[in-house]
Formats: structure tokens, sequence, C-alpha cells
């Protein structure tokens, strides 16, 4: 039987309560740095033969982004390599995954310093680590590390609660072997906004059925990945996922592309060949850029949705298949619709399930995650020790539109990695990435003067004006949304039940 103090049994009832997992998980590591006074507190998660950060304090949020590959972090490996908690000695030569990371010293080296990680075990299995940091040498008695075992009962109840609520979340528990043995690391989506988790819930939702899904937002948000996401998250997650990009397709090759031909269907058909449609049977079936799929296929891509029959080219027999099929398309396809350049009867078919990806501005500090990410890739491609963002170019890509989304800030931290490599002295130096290196034109906001107050007699009280500015906002993004109200409620940032209650009393429903 383990004896808590007073702050463990707080801090207990705290971590098993209904909080999100991301609070839980940043309570905890806050609750950390108080408890041994210390600058920085990581709780990092093992992902194959690298360790992602989930939840720090001390450290730039952009580290949030970051993983640290154990091959070129000594420290955390030997860290993992045994059950007890390790203390490095203050003068230790080896490097710190986190030189130039942390806030309290972001233009220095940590040659010298208090280093202390413990390995976190769930059922038997190394799940992920700890780590401590003191910029001051001596802050970690000899009896530190025995204080953070007593930890260890907290923390490890706080991931497996966390781990608990995702596996309930996603409906598939029995992926879990497969998702912790670390294969779906590829293709992680990256950020933590209140907007992006409340997305993945309704996404979690939404991959367990078999509805056609039809992904809707700006070039360069990520609707690949969320198509895998929904993919990996469903029962047919061991099954193909087939990409087809509808863009590229040729109007003479597009239909024996998506449902295959027989030999002598034209001239070059040299033998059967199935196409894209029986590749992904049993699977998933990703169409992107659907808008510009020629319009005489659409009625065979109607038939396979509706029937699940698709037609070789020149073959009498139809053959059946079971694919799920994820759309996406940077058009606003009700309106392709309108013109006659997309089929309606397609349109409903796929919308039967319309997501909105959120552009990458709506995603508050998220830039910043994205960021640490692509320079954490740049930085090993390069070769170089450390490469981080000043504070004044983290403003920038914070104040900045990006028209471009995650494609447009993965190009422009590459170009500035490139540039402040260019000026270095050596690889082995702390490397900032400087405002002006992005590229970037941000236009500050100008403060708006108000204008004097008219004496004219309002027509309307404060409350119906209130009330007809709602009721208009309201009615414009359901039909934004062709009248789904959970994807209007993400995009109004309220409650789904709250939007109801709220329709009701403006006379919407």
């Amino acid at each position: 039987m383990v004896d808590l103090t007073p702050l463990q049994n707080a801090l207990l009832a705290d971590v098993i309560g209904e909080l999100p997992t991301a609070i839980r998980l940043q309570r905890l590591v806050v609750s950390l740095r108080e408890e041994f006074a210390c600058s920085a507190v990581v709780l990092l998660r093992l992902d194959g033969e690298s360790l992602r950060p989930q939840a720090a304090v001390g450290l730039a949020h952009e580290a949030l982004g970051r993983s640290f590959l154990l091959a070129r972090h000594p420290r955390l490996a030997q860290i993992l390599a045994q059950r007890e908690p390790l203390q490095f000695a203050a003068d230790s030569e080896l490097a710190d995954p986190y030189d130039g990371l942390l806030e309290e010293s972001p233009d220095e080296p940590l040659p010298v310093h208090d280093c202390l990680g413990m390995s976190l075990y769930l059922d038997g299995r190394l799940w992920s680590a700890i780590t401590l940091d003191a910029l001051t040498p001596g802050s970690f008695a000899r009896a530190t590390a025995q204080r953070l075992q007593r930890w260890a009962l907290i923390i490890e109840t706080a991931l497996r609660v966390s781990r608990l609520e995702g596996e309930v979340r996603s409906l598939r528990l029995a992926r879990r072997e497969t998702v912790e043995s670390g294969n779906e690391t590829e293709g992680a989506i990256l950020g933590d906004s209140p907007m992006l988790r409340q997305l993945l819930d309704e996404l979690t939702v939404v991959a367990d059925s078999d509805l056609p899904v039809l992904l809707q937002g700006e070039t360069g948000v990520g609707k690949e990945l969320f198509a895998r996401w929904l993919h990996a998250h469903s029962p047919r997650a061991r099954k193909p996922l087939v990409y087809v990009n509808c863009a590229a397709l040729p109007e003479t090759l597009a239909e024996s592309e998506l449902f295959g031909h027989i030999k002598g269907a034209f001239s070059g058909a040299g033998q059967d060949r199935p196409g894209r449609f029986e590749a992904a049977n049993g699977g998933t079936l990703f169409l992107d850029e659907i808008g510009e799929l020629p319009l005489s296929i659409q009625a065979k891509l109607l038939r396979a949705l509706q029937g699940g029959e698709i037609q070789r080219l020149g073959a009498d027999q139809p053959r059946h298949v079971d694919v799920r099929v994820i759309a996406a398309t940077n058009r606003r396809l009700w309106e392709e619709v309108r013109e006659g350049r997309f089929r309606a009867d397609l349109y409903h078919r796929l919308s039967v399930y319309p997501v909105h990806i959120p552009p990458l501005r709506e995603r508050g500090r998220d830039v910043l995650v994205l960021a640490g990410h692509f320079l954490e890739l740049n930085r090993a491609r390069l070769g170089l020790r450390c490469l981080r963002l000043s504070p004044e170019a983290e403003r920038t890509l914070q104040a900045y539109a990006w028209p471009g989304n995650i494609r447009e800030l993965e190009h422009v931290i590459s170009r500035a990695a490139l540039k402040v490599l260019s000026q270095a002295e050596s690889r082995t130096a702390l490397l900032s990435i400087e405002a002006p290196w992005l590229g970037l034109e941000v236009t500050p906001s100008e403060p708006r003067v108000a204008a004097a107050p008219q004496a004219v007699a309002p027509q309307e009280s404060l409350q119906q004006a209130t009330d007809r500015y709602q009721r208009d906002l309201i009615r414009s993004v359901l039909e934004q949304h062709q009248g789904k109200w959970a994807a209007a409620a993400r995009t109004l940032q309220i409650d789904p039940s709250n939007l109801r209650k709220l329709a009701r009393r403006l006379a919407l429903v």
C-alpha cells in the first residue's frame, strides 16, 4: 500500500476526474514542476523509435510538435533503458534534447544543470517517460529520484485514464494493440486547439460507420491526412486505403482507372486490369479533388455508391465491391451543382456527412505546434544541433493569415531553415529563425477610432437587434453546412445542444 501526501491525493482525484486528456496531463506536469521546484517538466509518449511530448511546462510551445529520435538523444535512451529514476551528473557531457527550447534559457545551451528522468510502464509495457530539468546545479538532491518514484502511481494513473478514454472515444478497443505498437506514427494530426479536439471527437464517431464522408476545406489544410485518420480509426483499418487524385485523371482514362477494363476494351488494353475500386475492396477509397471528376464518370460513380456495383470497361457483367468512399474538395460543390458542373444526385450521395476542415488561421496556437514539427524535420535533415524560432518569429507566425495553410507553413519553415544554415558558423550552434527570414508580410492591426454616436432613435431594441443578428448568422452557417447542426455548431464554436436551444428560442426550429 502506497501512502500518499495530501497534495498527491488531491492531484490523484484531479487526474481521474472528467477532464480532457490534454488538460489532465498539463495539470500533472505543472504540479510536478511546483513539487520539485524545477525549470521544466516534460511528459513524453514512446512512439516507435521516438519520444513525442504529450504535455510540457517550461518549454517553448512549439516543442509539442517535435519528435525526439532515441538514437540521437542518449539521455532519453538511457532513461528508457532502466526502470529506476535516472539522475544525470550536472556536468554530464551528454547533449540535452531541450537545448534552446527551455523558456528560461532560449539563447544558451544547457551544459551544466540538473536533469532527472524516469521511464513509465502500463500493464508491463514501456509506455512513456517523464523528465525534469533544473537550471541551477544542485537543485536535485540524492533523495529526489526516490521522491519522483513515489509520484509514479499518480503519473501512471493519469496515463491509464487518458488511454482508456481514448479507447472508449474511438470505439475501437480491438485495435489497441496496433495503436500501442507505434505503427501509426506517420501522418499524426498535430495540435491541441479546442476546434481541432472537437473535430476529432466528431470524426471518431463518424469513423465507425460506413457512411460516405465529404471533407471540405481550403487548399493545404490536410484533407488527405484527415482521410487517413478516418480510415485508421474505422473497422476497415486493416484493409487497403486507396488514394485517387481525380484532378490528375485524364477523362479518356478515368473510367479505366476507377473501374478497370478487360482485355481488348480499347487500343492498348492487352490484358484484364482491375481498377481502384477493386483495389480498395473491403477498405476505403479516397477520392481527392472530387470536384474535378468529369461529368461522364460521375453517373458511374453514383451507381457504385448506391449499389456497390462496378463494371469494368468493356465487360458485360457487373462486379460487387465493398468500399467506403471518402471524398475531398476545396470547391463549393453546391455552387458547382448550380452551375451544372457537378451532378446533384452524386453531391447529395457524397455529402451524407460533410466535414469542414478548419483553416490554419482559425486554429490558434496550433501553428506553433505544427511549426515545431517542421523545425524538427529540418533540424534532422540538415544535421543541426538545434533549430528553433525566435520570440518575434513566433508572433509573426501567429499573426499571419496563412492562405496556403499547413502546406505553406511547411515551405516557409524549410526555406527559413536553409537561410539560417547559410549564415551559421557551425551546425552545432543553437540556431534561431528570426522573423525577417520567414519572408511573411504581416500587416499590423490599426486601432479604429470609434465614430461619434448619432442621435437617431433606434428602430429596434438591443435585444431585438441581437436576436436578428444571431438568427441570420445561424441560418447562413446552416446553409453552408447543408443543414448539419453538428458542423454548424463547430463553425460557430458552440456546443451543439446549446445551439439547438438557441435556435428554438429564435424560432428557427
